[in-house]
């Protein structure tokens, strides 16, 4: 069995952080492969073989959820709270708050009866939102998360016909959650207002899809929503490498996504990114080096895209001993 993981921000640790013995053995002892950084989209796109100048989120959310977005022209349209700070405002991506799902849903429900064709907004989980549009609006935004922090400005951030269209739809979406009453309850108990959408990942279902992977697993439906477009069997989260390795094939390649890291990165929460890594330390990488040594598995793959890295390790790997771990800030 070939155990292949993908993990944005695993070497954003600062210098001096605990260190991750299970990893940085599996890191030293295998071989490196550099590739230029880039985003997980990026490197899914490239790992699934998409032409399209953008990955289209909003159709394999739809297919990961079991839906069928054949026929039309789809956007991730993620909830979002704008924060005014002084003279301009900034986005607080869902990641940064708790929403619950029969909030999306009520929210969502009051602006497709508002919209109708011109927006059709169907919730997949509370975070997850995705958008039908009535014409082909072709754009380039960055995830929610990646805009955390930085100044709104869509217009120009999309351009053109599109940034205007989208200007006035978010204009009117706006209005309608100012009052909403659900999000009159959140700010009296406290809690950020839904106050407006994030679309991002616009287009139509891709065709001709192919990936390398028996399985695919992870928390991110464009992983999924790609898997099974690709013909892989698309299996459940898990928590730990045990209850993965328990769900997959012992021979074949298995891809797992794990993007627990990413919002600890992009918010800013060193804290809670150093934990994360602890936790991915004593649930996946010890369990996967003992797999790897007591030969349950025959190769262990780490992607790390924001990094440009990638490390293939095998068990005969593990008897280069000369071969000494470094901190995971090393590899950054």
């Amino acid at each position: 069995m070939h155990a292949e993981l993908v993990v944005p921000g695993l070497f954003a640790q600062p210098a001096g952080a605990a260190r991750a013995p299970a990893l940085e053995l599996l890191l030293a002892r295998g071989r490196e492969v550099k590739r230029e950084p880039r985003s997980v989209d990026r490197w899914l796109q490239d790992a699934f073989g998409l032409e399209e100048e953008t990955l289209p989120a909003g159709a394999l959310t739809l297919v990961a959820a079991g839906e069928d977005p054949v026929g039309g022209w789809w956007v991730r349209a993620d909830p979002v709270h704008l924060r005014l700070m002084r003279d301009r405002l900034i986005v607080v991506p869902s990641a940064a708050f708790s929403l619950e799902l029969d909030e999306a849903r009520a929210l969502a429900d009051s602006l497709s009866r508002h919209f109708g064709a011109r927006l059709e907004l169907r919730v997949v989980t509370a975070q997850s939102w995705c958008a039908r549009l009535d014409e082909e609006l072709a754009f380039a935004t960055p995830t929610p998360l990646e805009a955390a922090g930085r100044d709104v400005d869509l217009a120009s951030r999309i351009g053109g016909d599109a940034g205007r269209r989208w200007s006035g739809l978010l204009n009117e979406a706006q209005m309608l959650l100012h009052s909403h009453p659900v999000n009159e309850a959140r700010e009296a108990r406290g809690e950020p207002a839904v106050n407006s959408l994030w679309p991002w990942g616009a287009g139509r279902l891709p065709r001709d899809i192919k990936g390398p992977w028996q399985t695919v697993s992870g928390t991110s439906p464009l992983v999924l929503g790609l898997g099974r477009l690709a013909g892989a069997q698309a299996i459940s989260p898990a928590t730990t490498a045990e209850e993965w390795l328990s769900r997959t094939a012992p021979e074949g390649r298995h891809l797992m996504s794990i993007e627990s890291l990413s919002a600890p990165l992009a918010l800013g929460e060193a804290a809670a990114h150093h934990e994360g890594v602890e936790a991915l330390e004593k649930q996946w990488f010890e369990p996967l080096l003992a797999a790897l040594r007591a030969s349950r598995i025959s190769m262990v793959t780490i992607h790390v895209p924001d990094a440009g890295a990638c490390f293939e390790t095998i068990r005969g790997d593990l008897r280069r001993i000369w071969r000494r771990p470094k901190a995971l800030e090393k590899y950054a």
